[in-house]
């Protein structure tokens, strides 16, 4: 019998048929290829559910619960939203109400981006000069989840606190205006919870490029300057002078958070308020886009500080 035959024939423990089976089976309906599949969208589940993650987040909501600033967040919302309500909509009634969202547009882009900012701007530089950084790098978990977990378990407790505050608000809303408005309301709250986990998403990258809290301190407000107050300004100034178009107003209102959420929230109504936004009808932009753009303002931060923790030192 020839070398090539003994390769062929069957032996008693089933080798030869074993061998050839993965071959028959990938040729019937691509079962390697269908376990490979298998085995990637498992790898990818682990990973999204993976504990590190989740741990670090939750330790992080219990840090932040513990230092009671998410309590003041929540009282400097509702006195804000109480205060703009009750002499807004209670003097005239639903016509007043339009006057209402606007004003908490207006007055929304100087608190939703200190309040962000001040939560924010110590995550990993305060947690370093403590050192409970180093602590957790200790553990089995990669530079970057610390970062991404530590980002989800703040944005957790300011979006709860930011949310709690806007309810005393809506309470008055009803009372004054009816359930009409109530949508126009949370849709202005979840603008503004978005755009706090924008600033937040910024200030974690910040906390992780700066070497002490003071510098994390002093990037922030000079952050929460430009975005409340100058960026306006120069974007105003240069739409009027040099006659910009449609797209260089959207630009100009993508590039910054804060316009971001004054768009979201007039979309709401009728009132278009003064400074920039008195050009925001000519920027094109629908609700989708500005969300959208949010939303890429909370990912890209994060994602950056994450690659850039690997460089730190600790």
């Amino acid at each position: 019998m020839s070398e090539a035959d003994s390769s062929t024939d069957p032996t008693p423990d089933g080798g030869v048929v074993a061998a050839d089976t993965p071959t028959t089976r990938l040729h019937d309906g691509g079962t390697e290829t269908e376990t490979a599949m298998d085995a990637a969208d498992e790898s990818a589940l682990a990973r999204l559910a993976d504990s590190s993650l989740l741990t670090i987040a939750r330790r992080e909501y219990r840090l932040a619960v513990r230092s009671r600033w998410a309590l003041g967040v929540a009282l400097l919302f509702g006195l804000f939203t109480t205060a703009v309500v009750q002499f807004g909509a209670s003097s005239v009634g639903p016509g007043r109400f339009d006057a209402v969202i606007a004003t908490i547009a207006e007055l929304g882009v100087y608190l939703v981006p200190l309040a962000a900012l001040a939560v924010g701007y110590d995550a990993i530089v305060g947690a370093d000069e403590r050192g409970s950084l180093e602590l957790m790098l200790a553990l089995p978990v990669t530079k970057g989840r610390v970062v991404v977990g530590t980002a989800i378990g703040r944005a957790a407790v300011l979006s709860g606190a930011m949310l709690l505050g806007f309810v005393p608000g809506a309470l008055l809303t009803v009372r004054y205006i009816g359930l009409a408005s109530v949508g126009q309301y949370a849709a202005v709250a979840l603008a503004a919870v978005l755009t706090a986990c924008a600033m937040l998403g910024v200030a974690v990258l910040v906390s992780t490029l700066a070497q002490t809290k003071t510098h994390a301190l002093g990037a922030v407000l000079a952050i929460w300057l430009w975005v409340a107050l100058l960026h306006d300004l120069i974007a105003l100034g240069a739409v009027a002078g040099f006659d910009l178009g449609s797209g260089a107003i959207a630009a100009a209102i993508l590039f910054n958070p804060v316009d971001c959420f004054r768009v979201l929230a007039l979309s709401q109504v009728d009132v278009v308020a003064g400074g920039f936004g008195s050009v925001l009808a000519q920027a094109g932009l629908t609700t989708p886009m500005v969300a959208a753009g949010l939303v890429a303002w909370v990912v890209v931060p994060v994602s950056i500080a994450a690659k850039l923790i690997q460089q730190r030192r600790l």
